[in-house]
């Protein structure tokens, strides 16, 4: 059957993260790999509350067919928070969709001709790399520091590239580098969009997750033409099951997406949205997030002083002020695909670097996440690494 298949298909591969995301099934893997919330985190005892009500006083609405658009009071939620990141936005400028990764696609389908380019830093989310990679686009990675895309670097290489059509960013504690951007690099990004004709997708799955240090205006905030397009999720502060998240964007640009969505799968699930929403009306999120927050920081902290005991003393890493990964830079002769095998054997798991450079190469970095394991597992996993690392070096 495979003369069958669409050029599409074909050049479709296996997600890294999800194949990785199969060993946490296994009980005895210490993982560091997906970008896991903490369950016991889950707000369960809650939930079971606010399902019941739910169903009780909705539930023939709740198991219906809905709007395309969204559950209208949970979109009215949602554009009150986003006062947080400096967005002053209403319910008709948001689109919910299923998990900001249905965003990432429809946004592929969009922009993106077979041979279009698009911008996007060096490193950058693989989730986000595989979803625009299915519409046949190319890639130019843009460097970047401690403070976000180099804009310099930027601008050449919109100078010297036909067919851009998007720059993909994640400026709040950076999927996979855990950087943030200064809000000078954010306002210098807004201009050279507005000057060059390009839309810009931000993408902000943990900018609710800081552990110090002040808010940052989202780049959003900063949008003079309407050619931002945010995406924004509750995964990673809420519950990443209920698949709930959304876009937020100008209303010709929403009106794209929307239609998008009617093709795809008409809705986001009608129950779903409403028992977030009644979450949010029962109970003080504010308070939920800071919980998630306290623990994250406790995780974080206790990583890093672990890489820096355990580790080589060759392996570079900063300290991420908010968000879910730690981000290790290991010397060129390291490829840690090769050292991830190692690692499983020793029941611990990561994801290699490599995956999150769109054009290949750089395979001596390594992604871990410090938010899903306990504490005592952070140690005895980075441990195993350090070991591992110390070998292989």
């Amino acid at each position: 059957m495979e003369h069958l298949y669409s050029n599409r298909v074909r050049q479709l591969k296996a997600s890294e993260i999800r194949e990785i995301l199969k060993l946490t099934q296994q009980p005895d893997i210490i993982s560091f790999a997906g970008g896991l919330p903490a369950p016991e985190l889950f707000p369960i005892e809650e939930m079971k509350v606010v399902t019941q009500k739910v169903l009780s006083e909705m539930g023939q609405e709740a198991l219906q067919y809905s709007t395309t658009e969204g559950y209208n009071p949970l979109r009215s939620k949602i554009a009150q928070r986003l006062v947080n990141v400096g967005i002053k936005a209403n319910k008709d400028d948001i689109l919910i969709t299923s998990g900001s990764q249905q965003g990432l696609d429809f946004t592929g389908k969009i922009f993106l001709n077979p041979e279009d380019i698009v911008l996007c830093e060096s490193p950058s989310y693989l989730g986000a790399i595989n979803a625009f990679k299915a519409y046949e686009c190319g890639f130019k990675e843009i460097e970047t520091d401690k403070d976000g895309m180099v804009l310099a670097h930027l601008e050449e290489v919109i100078k010297n590239t036909p067919n851009v059509k998007f720059i993909y960013v994640i400026p709040d504690f950076q999927n996979p580098s855990g950087r943030t951007w200064s809000e000078a690099r954010r306002k210098g990004l807004v201009k050279i969009a507005n000057q060059y004709n390009l839309v810009i997708i931000e993408d902000n799955p943990y900018g609710e997750l800081r552990f110090e240090g002040e808010m940052i205006g989202s780049i959003k905030s900063f949008d003079t033409e309407g050619r931002v397009v945010y995406l924004g999720t509750f995964s990673k502060t809420f519950s990443p099951g209920l698949r709930i998240g959304w876009v937020l964007a100008s209303p010709e640009v929403l009106n794209k997406y929307i239609m998008v969505k009617q093709s795809a799968d008409l809705q986001t699930s009608s129950i779903s949205q409403r028992e977030l929403n009644q979450f949010i009306d029962m109970y003080d999120f504010d308070a939920h997030v800071a919980k998630i927050k306290k623990v994250y920081k406790i995780r974080r902290d206790l990583m890093m002083n672990t890489i820096k005991a355990e580790f080589p003393a060759q392996a570079e890493f900063e300290i991420p002020t908010g968000g879910l990964f730690a981000w290790v830079k290991l010397p060129v002769n390291i490829d840690t695909r090769k050292v991830l095998v190692k690692a499983v054997e020793n029941k611990v798991a990561f994801v290699p670097g490599g995956s999150f450079f769109p054009n290949g190469g750089q395979e001596n970095f390594m992604r871990l996440n410090f938010s899903n394991m306990p504490e005592d597992k952070i140690v005895e996993g980075i441990k195993r690494l350090g070991e591992i690392l110390k070998e292989v070096m």
